[in-house]
Protein backbone atom coordinates (compact mmCIF):
# COMPACT_ATOMS: atom_id res chain seq x y z
CA UNK A 1 0.00 0.00 0.00
CA UNK A 2 1.15 3.44 -0.31
CA UNK A 3 3.53 4.88 1.67
CA UNK A 4 3.16 6.76 5.50
CA UNK A 5 5.53 9.67 4.73
CA UNK A 6 7.75 10.63 7.48
CA UNK A 7 6.41 14.20 9.56
CA UNK A 8 9.24 16.88 9.04
CA UNK A 9 9.18 16.64 12.93
CA UNK A 10 10.18 13.12 12.90
CA UNK A 11 12.89 13.97 10.26
CA UNK A 12 14.15 16.39 12.57
CA UNK A 13 14.09 14.56 15.80
CA UNK A 14 16.33 11.62 13.93
CA UNK A 15 18.55 14.47 12.79
CA UNK A 16 19.41 16.08 15.98
CA UNK A 17 19.83 12.66 17.51
CA UNK A 18 22.42 12.31 14.98
CA UNK A 19 23.97 15.67 15.49
CA UNK A 20 24.00 15.40 19.04
CA UNK A 21 26.09 11.95 18.89
CA UNK A 22 28.19 13.24 16.16
CA UNK A 23 29.19 16.89 16.88
CA UNK A 24 27.81 17.30 20.62
CA UNK A 25 25.49 19.70 21.61
CA UNK A 26 22.12 20.32 20.12
CA UNK A 27 21.69 21.71 16.64
CA UNK A 28 20.76 25.36 16.70
CA UNK A 29 18.95 25.66 13.60
CA UNK A 30 16.48 23.61 11.74
CA UNK A 31 14.90 24.22 8.26
CA UNK A 32 12.79 22.09 5.31
CA UNK A 33 12.88 21.98 1.73
CA UNK A 34 10.19 19.92 -0.35
CA UNK A 35 10.90 17.69 -3.30
CA UNK A 36 8.75 17.98 -6.07
CA UNK A 37 6.56 16.78 -8.59
CA UNK A 38 5.75 17.90 -12.20
CA UNK A 39 2.35 17.48 -13.47
CA UNK A 40 2.63 18.27 -17.06
CA UNK A 41 5.19 20.35 -18.76
CA UNK A 42 7.99 17.74 -18.97
CA UNK A 43 11.72 18.68 -20.18
CA UNK A 44 10.26 22.30 -21.38
CA UNK A 45 11.67 24.46 -19.00
CA UNK A 46 15.41 24.58 -20.79
CA UNK A 47 13.63 25.29 -23.88
CA UNK A 48 11.66 28.56 -22.20
CA UNK A 49 8.50 26.93 -21.91
CA UNK A 50 5.91 26.08 -19.34
CA UNK A 51 5.62 24.02 -16.48
CA UNK A 52 3.20 23.24 -13.61
CA UNK A 53 4.71 21.14 -10.35
CA UNK A 54 3.46 20.91 -7.29
CA UNK A 55 5.47 20.55 -3.73
CA UNK A 56 5.59 17.55 -1.98
CA UNK A 57 5.54 16.74 1.54
CA UNK A 58 8.37 14.81 1.38
CA UNK A 59 11.33 16.98 2.28
CA UNK A 60 14.87 17.24 3.01
CA UNK A 61 15.72 18.33 6.39
CA UNK A 62 18.87 20.63 7.36
CA UNK A 63 19.60 20.66 11.20
CA UNK A 64 22.95 22.32 12.43
CA UNK A 65 25.23 24.80 14.51
CA UNK A 66 28.05 27.59 13.63
CA UNK A 67 30.94 26.89 14.37
CA UNK A 68 34.45 28.59 14.68
CA UNK A 69 36.56 25.33 13.68
CA UNK A 70 36.61 26.87 9.68
CA UNK A 71 35.62 23.82 8.81
CA UNK A 72 32.27 23.10 6.86
CA UNK A 73 31.23 19.28 8.70
CA UNK A 74 28.15 17.35 6.99
CA UNK A 75 26.53 13.74 7.88
CA UNK A 76 24.00 12.73 5.99
CA UNK A 77 21.89 10.23 6.90
CA UNK A 78 20.59 8.67 3.74
CA UNK A 79 20.69 4.93 3.46
CA UNK A 80 20.67 5.48 -0.52
CA UNK A 81 23.91 7.05 -0.62
CA UNK A 82 26.60 4.74 -1.78
CA UNK A 83 29.66 6.99 -0.49
CA UNK A 84 31.52 8.05 2.47
CA UNK A 85 28.19 9.67 4.88
CA UNK A 86 30.21 12.18 6.23
CA UNK A 87 32.37 15.18 4.49
CA UNK A 88 34.30 18.00 6.10
CA UNK A 89 35.78 21.15 3.95
CA UNK A 90 37.39 24.32 5.04
CA UNK A 91 35.47 27.56 4.51
CA UNK A 92 36.18 29.07 1.16
CA UNK A 93 37.86 31.86 0.46
CA UNK A 94 38.78 33.87 -2.46
CA UNK A 95 42.33 32.44 -2.71
CA UNK A 96 41.20 28.71 -1.87
CA UNK A 97 37.47 28.23 -3.08
CA UNK A 98 35.66 25.49 -3.33
CA UNK A 99 35.69 22.57 -6.13
CA UNK A 100 33.47 19.45 -6.60
CA UNK A 101 35.35 16.21 -5.84
CA UNK A 102 33.80 13.13 -3.77
CA UNK A 103 31.34 12.18 -2.09
CA UNK A 104 29.70 13.32 -5.21
CA UNK A 105 26.42 14.16 -3.13
CA UNK A 106 28.14 16.82 -1.22
CA UNK A 107 28.94 18.76 -4.40
CA UNK A 108 25.23 19.87 -3.56
CA UNK A 109 26.49 21.38 -0.81
CA UNK A 110 29.21 22.69 -1.82
CA UNK A 111 28.25 24.15 -5.11
CA UNK A 112 25.07 26.13 -2.69
CA UNK A 113 28.25 27.50 -0.15
CA UNK A 114 29.78 29.08 -3.24
CA UNK A 115 26.82 30.48 -4.63
CA UNK A 116 25.52 31.71 -1.32
CA UNK A 117 24.96 35.48 -1.35
CA UNK A 118 25.91 36.40 2.35
CA UNK A 119 28.56 36.22 4.70
CA UNK A 120 29.35 32.46 5.92
CA UNK A 121 30.26 30.86 9.06
CA UNK A 122 31.84 27.36 9.44
CA UNK A 123 29.18 24.66 10.62
CA UNK A 124 28.26 21.20 11.72
CA UNK A 125 25.55 20.15 10.06
CA UNK A 126 23.25 16.69 9.57
CA UNK A 127 20.83 15.89 6.37
CA UNK A 128 18.08 13.46 6.02
CA UNK A 129 15.74 13.29 3.62
CA UNK A 130 12.51 11.90 2.79
CA UNK A 131 12.93 12.39 -0.95
CA UNK A 132 13.57 8.95 -2.78
CA UNK A 133 17.29 9.16 -4.14
CA UNK A 134 16.47 9.33 -8.61
CA UNK A 135 13.23 9.37 -8.33
CA UNK A 136 12.73 11.77 -10.35
CA UNK A 137 10.96 14.04 -7.28
CA UNK A 138 13.71 16.29 -7.73
CA UNK A 139 15.78 15.15 -4.39
CA UNK A 140 18.65 17.14 -5.84
CA UNK A 141 16.95 20.56 -5.69
CA UNK A 142 15.44 20.18 -2.79
CA UNK A 143 18.68 19.79 -1.10
CA UNK A 144 20.17 22.27 -2.61
CA UNK A 145 17.03 24.53 -1.78
CA UNK A 146 17.29 23.37 1.99
CA UNK A 147 20.66 24.06 2.43
CA UNK A 148 20.94 27.73 1.26
CA UNK A 149 17.52 27.92 3.40
CA UNK A 150 20.06 27.14 6.22
CA UNK A 151 22.87 28.91 5.22
CA UNK A 152 20.25 31.91 5.49
CA UNK A 153 18.92 31.02 9.35
CA UNK A 154 22.59 30.32 10.15
CA UNK A 155 24.32 33.63 9.23
CA UNK A 156 20.77 35.76 9.34
CA UNK A 157 21.47 37.02 5.85
CA UNK A 158 18.16 36.42 3.38
CA UNK A 159 18.30 35.97 -0.67
CA UNK A 160 17.35 39.19 -2.15
CA UNK A 161 14.30 37.36 -3.05
CA UNK A 162 12.96 34.10 -3.53
CA UNK A 163 13.93 34.17 -7.38
CA UNK A 164 17.55 34.98 -6.48
CA UNK A 165 17.96 32.16 -4.15
CA UNK A 166 16.29 29.68 -6.24
CA UNK A 167 18.52 30.43 -9.41
CA UNK A 168 21.48 30.26 -6.81
CA UNK A 169 20.62 27.18 -6.30
CA UNK A 170 19.88 25.68 -9.95
CA UNK A 171 23.48 27.90 -10.61
CA UNK A 172 25.02 25.15 -7.68
CA UNK A 173 23.84 22.46 -9.64
CA UNK A 174 25.40 23.64 -13.40
CA UNK A 175 28.57 24.50 -11.79
CA UNK A 176 29.36 21.73 -9.35
CA UNK A 177 27.35 18.45 -10.73
CA UNK A 178 27.64 19.28 -14.37
CA UNK A 179 24.18 19.02 -14.51
CA UNK A 180 22.59 22.12 -16.89
CA UNK A 181 19.33 21.62 -15.48
CA UNK A 182 16.10 24.25 -15.93
CA UNK A 183 14.66 26.19 -13.26
CA UNK A 184 12.11 24.34 -12.36
CA UNK A 185 12.56 22.61 -9.65
CA UNK A 186 14.68 24.95 -7.33
CA UNK A 187 11.52 27.24 -8.13
CA UNK A 188 9.32 24.89 -6.69
CA UNK A 189 11.28 23.99 -3.63
CA UNK A 190 11.59 27.68 -2.60
CA UNK A 191 8.28 28.81 -3.77
CA UNK A 192 5.57 26.42 -3.32
CA UNK A 193 2.28 26.86 -1.25
CA UNK A 194 0.19 24.15 0.19
CA UNK A 195 -2.92 23.54 -1.83
CA UNK A 196 -2.27 24.97 -4.79
CA UNK A 197 0.26 23.96 -7.89
CA UNK A 198 2.62 26.72 -9.68
CA UNK A 199 2.55 27.48 -13.02
CA UNK A 200 6.51 29.02 -13.90
CA UNK A 201 7.29 30.80 -17.29
CA UNK A 202 10.59 29.68 -17.42
CA UNK A 203 11.53 32.65 -19.74
CA UNK A 204 10.43 35.21 -18.10
CA UNK A 205 10.98 33.71 -14.65
CA UNK A 206 7.07 34.86 -13.46
CA UNK A 207 4.69 32.38 -11.81
CA UNK A 208 1.45 32.11 -10.78
CA UNK A 209 0.17 29.86 -8.00
CA UNK A 210 -3.15 27.31 -9.31
CA UNK A 211 -5.47 26.19 -6.64
CA UNK A 212 -5.09 22.70 -6.22
CA UNK A 213 -7.75 22.26 -2.96
CA UNK A 214 -9.95 19.79 -4.69
CA UNK A 215 -10.82 16.82 -1.96
CA UNK A 216 -13.15 14.78 -4.22
CA UNK A 217 -9.11 14.11 -6.54
CA UNK A 218 -5.87 13.30 -5.60
CA UNK A 219 -2.26 12.51 -6.98
CA UNK A 220 -0.69 9.40 -6.41
CA UNK A 221 3.01 9.26 -6.89
CA UNK A 222 4.18 5.65 -8.20
CA UNK A 223 7.84 5.10 -7.65
CA UNK A 224 9.01 2.37 -10.21
CA UNK A 225 12.19 1.95 -8.13
CA UNK A 226 14.12 1.71 -11.40
CA UNK A 227 16.85 4.58 -10.89
CA UNK A 228 18.46 6.63 -13.74
CA UNK A 229 21.62 8.69 -14.16
CA UNK A 230 20.94 12.25 -15.99
CA UNK A 231 24.58 13.13 -15.82
CA UNK A 232 25.07 10.39 -18.15
CA UNK A 233 25.21 11.56 -22.04
CA UNK A 234 20.86 11.35 -22.61
CA UNK A 235 19.62 14.57 -20.67
CA UNK A 236 22.40 16.40 -22.38
CA UNK A 237 21.96 14.83 -25.94
CA UNK A 238 18.03 16.10 -25.36
CA UNK A 239 19.09 19.63 -24.83
CA UNK A 240 21.20 19.82 -27.54
CA UNK A 241 18.70 18.47 -30.11
CA UNK A 242 16.07 21.18 -28.89
CA UNK A 243 18.90 23.91 -29.84
CA UNK A 244 20.08 22.57 -32.90
CA UNK A 245 16.16 22.35 -34.26
CA UNK A 246 15.22 26.20 -32.79
CA UNK A 247 18.69 27.43 -34.39
CA UNK A 248 17.46 25.21 -38.06
CA UNK A 249 13.96 27.50 -37.76
CA UNK A 250 15.76 30.70 -36.83
CA UNK A 251 14.65 30.78 -33.03
CA UNK A 252 16.26 31.71 -30.11
CA UNK A 253 14.64 28.52 -28.28
CA UNK A 254 11.62 26.37 -29.58
CA UNK A 255 9.33 28.54 -27.10
CA UNK A 256 9.19 30.78 -30.09
CA UNK A 257 8.12 27.69 -32.73
CA UNK A 258 5.14 26.63 -33.64
CA UNK A 259 4.01 23.09 -35.42
CA UNK A 260 3.58 24.93 -38.59
CA UNK A 261 7.36 26.39 -38.20
CA UNK A 262 8.65 23.15 -37.81
CA UNK A 263 6.48 21.35 -40.59
CA UNK A 264 8.04 23.96 -42.77
CA UNK A 265 11.56 23.21 -41.53
CA UNK A 266 11.03 19.65 -41.18
CA UNK A 267 13.02 18.94 -44.63
CA UNK A 268 15.72 21.61 -43.38
CA UNK A 269 16.13 18.64 -40.19
CA UNK A 270 18.61 15.60 -41.77
CA UNK A 271 18.16 13.87 -38.31
CA UNK A 272 14.51 12.67 -37.72
CA UNK A 273 15.18 12.40 -34.64
CA UNK A 274 15.77 16.23 -34.27
CA UNK A 275 12.10 16.41 -35.56
CA UNK A 276 10.56 14.25 -32.85
CA UNK A 277 12.08 15.76 -30.03
CA UNK A 278 10.61 19.65 -31.38
CA UNK A 279 7.50 18.41 -31.97
CA UNK A 280 7.36 16.92 -27.89
CA UNK A 281 8.93 19.95 -27.02
CA UNK A 282 6.37 22.45 -28.85
CA UNK A 283 3.30 20.21 -28.24
CA UNK A 284 4.34 19.87 -24.81
CA UNK A 285 4.49 24.00 -24.19
CA UNK A 286 1.33 24.30 -25.70
CA UNK A 287 -0.69 21.04 -23.79
CA UNK A 288 0.81 22.84 -20.50
CA UNK A 289 -0.76 25.86 -21.23
CA UNK A 290 -4.30 24.77 -21.99
CA UNK A 291 -4.16 22.14 -19.26
CA UNK A 292 -4.28 24.13 -16.24
CA UNK A 293 -6.64 26.19 -18.21
CA UNK A 294 -8.84 23.09 -17.95
CA UNK A 295 -7.85 22.54 -14.53
CA UNK A 296 -8.90 25.76 -12.76
CA UNK A 297 -12.33 25.15 -14.74
CA UNK A 298 -12.05 21.46 -12.37
CA UNK A 299 -12.77 19.60 -15.91
CA UNK A 300 -10.36 16.98 -15.02
CA UNK A 301 -11.69 14.08 -17.50
CA UNK A 302 -9.71 16.67 -20.10
CA UNK A 303 -6.88 17.25 -17.70
CA UNK A 304 -6.40 14.29 -17.46
CA UNK A 305 -6.07 13.14 -20.76
CA UNK A 306 -3.35 15.90 -21.96
CA UNK A 307 -1.38 14.08 -18.85
CA UNK A 308 -1.72 11.00 -20.56
CA UNK A 309 -0.77 12.62 -24.00
CA UNK A 310 2.04 13.98 -22.66
CA UNK A 311 3.25 10.69 -21.42
CA UNK A 312 3.00 9.18 -24.82
CA UNK A 313 4.66 12.30 -26.65
CA UNK A 314 7.48 11.69 -23.74
CA UNK A 315 7.02 8.24 -24.68
CA UNK A 316 7.60 8.18 -28.58
CA UNK A 317 8.86 12.08 -29.49
CA UNK A 318 11.13 12.44 -26.88
CA UNK A 319 12.00 8.81 -25.69
CA UNK A 320 13.09 9.57 -22.57
CA UNK A 321 10.46 6.80 -20.75
CA UNK A 322 10.93 3.18 -20.13
CA UNK A 323 9.28 -0.22 -20.28
CA UNK A 324 8.73 -0.21 -16.34
CA UNK A 325 7.43 3.59 -16.53
CA UNK A 326 4.99 2.68 -19.84
CA UNK A 327 3.67 -0.56 -17.86
CA UNK A 328 2.71 1.69 -15.20
CA UNK A 329 0.73 3.87 -16.88
CA UNK A 330 -1.06 1.42 -18.79
CA UNK A 331 -2.06 -0.03 -15.42
CA UNK A 332 -2.82 2.78 -14.47
CA UNK A 333 -5.37 3.91 -17.10
CA UNK A 334 -7.11 0.38 -16.34
CA UNK A 335 -8.92 1.75 -13.25
CA UNK A 336 -11.91 3.57 -13.27
CA UNK A 337 -11.71 7.17 -11.15
CA UNK A 338 -8.34 7.50 -13.22
CA UNK A 339 -8.31 10.61 -14.98
CA UNK A 340 -4.79 10.58 -16.66
CA UNK A 341 -1.11 9.29 -15.72
CA UNK A 342 2.10 9.93 -16.76
CA UNK A 343 5.77 9.71 -16.05
CA UNK A 344 7.35 12.81 -14.78
CA UNK A 345 11.18 13.70 -13.95
CA UNK A 346 13.80 13.45 -16.41
CA UNK A 347 12.97 9.90 -17.60
CA UNK A 348 14.49 6.74 -17.73
CA UNK A 349 12.90 5.43 -14.56
CA UNK A 350 11.62 7.22 -11.47
CA UNK A 351 8.02 7.98 -10.91
CA UNK A 352 4.58 8.71 -12.83
CA UNK A 353 2.20 10.66 -11.30
CA UNK A 354 -1.53 9.61 -11.53
CA UNK A 355 -4.68 12.08 -11.27
CA UNK A 356 -7.33 9.95 -9.43
CA UNK A 357 -10.78 10.25 -7.82
CA UNK A 358 -10.04 9.69 -4.01
CA UNK A 359 -12.21 6.75 -3.71
CA UNK A 360 -10.57 4.65 -6.44
CA UNK A 361 -6.97 5.60 -5.20
CA UNK A 362 -6.77 1.67 -2.97
CA UNK A 363 -7.74 0.14 -6.12
CA UNK A 364 -5.38 1.83 -7.91
CA UNK A 365 -2.44 1.03 -5.51
CA UNK A 366 -3.80 -2.60 -5.32
CA UNK A 367 -4.04 -3.16 -9.00
CA UNK A 368 -0.58 -2.11 -9.49
CA UNK A 369 0.26 -4.04 -7.17
CA UNK A 370 -0.76 -7.36 -8.23
CA UNK A 371 0.18 -6.84 -12.27
CA UNK A 372 3.29 -4.60 -12.09
CA UNK A 373 6.61 -6.73 -13.19
CA UNK A 374 8.61 -4.80 -10.27
CA UNK A 375 8.02 -3.55 -6.81
CA UNK A 376 6.70 -0.54 -6.95
CA UNK A 377 6.38 2.36 -4.26
CA UNK A 378 3.41 4.86 -3.54
CA UNK A 379 2.97 8.26 -2.60
CA UNK A 380 -0.60 9.89 -2.04
CA UNK A 381 0.08 13.50 -2.25
CA UNK A 382 -1.28 16.88 -2.07
CA UNK A 383 0.25 20.41 -2.59
CA UNK A 384 2.57 21.27 0.23
CA UNK A 385 4.43 24.28 1.66
CA UNK A 386 8.25 25.27 -0.03
CA UNK A 387 11.36 25.89 2.25
CA UNK A 388 10.62 26.72 5.68
CA UNK A 389 12.70 27.33 8.51
CA UNK A 390 11.33 25.27 10.96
Amino acid sequence: MACKIPETESLVCNAQTAFSSTFGGKAEVAVAAPGRVNIIGEHTDYNEGFVFPMALPLATVVVGSRTDSGLCRILTLSKSVDEPFRVEFPLPTPAHPLIPGKPSWANYIKGVIANFAGSLSSFDAVVTTSVPLGGGLSSSASLEVAMYTFLEALTGTKASSLQAKALACQKAEHDFTNMPCGIMDQFISTMGKKGHALLIDCRSLESSLVPLDDPSVTFVITNSNVHHTLTGSEYPMRRKQCYEAAKIMGKSSLRDATLQDLEKHKASMMDEVIYQRALHVITEIERTQEAVNVLKMRDYVTFGKMMTASHNSLKYQYEVSCAELDQLVELALEIDGVFGSRMTGGGFGGCTVTLVKQGAKDKLISHICEKYSGQATFYICTPSEGAKEL
